[in-house]
């Protein structure tokens, strides 16, 4: 009933933050999601929102892994991944280890079918500060690990959102916000993804991309 509680209230922030009549122009309603609905390109990135699992999106050059400080296998997302990686992933990534929150940090795949992971360690809510720059700091350090590497596509989780207590609205903002603003830097980089496991999440994130996408469109032209 908790869990029910806050999905009912995101979506509720959702719809004050623009309206999803909006959103429903451009997507399937949430109960028809499938895998792959596509938000739209801005400039010459690609740009998706998907409902689905991480390590499943077996199409992308690296999954981006919302890792721990130790970037050990724990649980959620990097327990994902490290198993389907193989314990060699565990082995590469202790050297690189401990991790401050917002950087990011490059492996190989290895089991995966996705030649590279990308390590990131999102700020716990209420403890790392500020939370909202070291939360956009990781996407926008993960893209430009990519970019360094000519990596082509990129699948974000929802950093953050889940044991580490970020809100799921304020989480998408920022990493929809970050993602846009670095687009125009990559040279490399043509397709992001962002993965959700349900449809209502995946719906809330177009509602904030579309108005984020007007938002920025519109500073971006010039004044007449």
């Amino acid at each position: 009933m908790q869990s029910l509680t806050r999905r009912d209230s995101d979506m509720s922030r959702a719809r004050r933050i623009d309206g999803l009549e909006g959103v429903e122009r451009m997507i399937e309603p949430p109960h028809a999601l499938k895998t792959r609905p596509s938000f739209g390109r801005f400039g010459n990135v690609q740009f998706e929102c998907v409902v689905g699992d991480l390590v499943d999106q077996t199409d992308v050059d690296a999954l981006v892994n919302a890792a721990n400080a130790e970037l050990q296998p724990g649980g959620g997302v990097a327990g994902a991944i490290h198993r389907k990686a193989g314990p060699a992933l565990a082995r590469d990534c202790r050297p690189l280890a401990p991790i401050r929150p917002g950087q990011a940090v490059l492996t190989g795949g290895y089991r995966l079918p996705n030649p590279f992971v990308i390590h990131c360690l999102g700020p716990v809510y209420g403890v790392d500060e500020p939370a909202a720059q070291l939360l956009g700091d990781c996407y926008c350090n993960a893209l430009k690990v990519a970019n360094e590497q000519a990596i082509e596509s990129v699948a974000f989780p929802a950093i953050s959102t889940g044991a580490f207590g970020y809100p799921f609205v304020d989480a998408t903002e920022v990493a929809c916000r970050a993602i846009l603003e670095t687009i125009p830097r990559l040279r490399s980089v043509n397709l992001i993804r962002l993965v959700f496991l349900s449809g209502t999440s995946a719906s809330i994130a177009c509602t904030i991309l579309s108005q984020l996408f007007r938002e920025l469109t519109r500073h971006a032209r010039p004044a007449k």
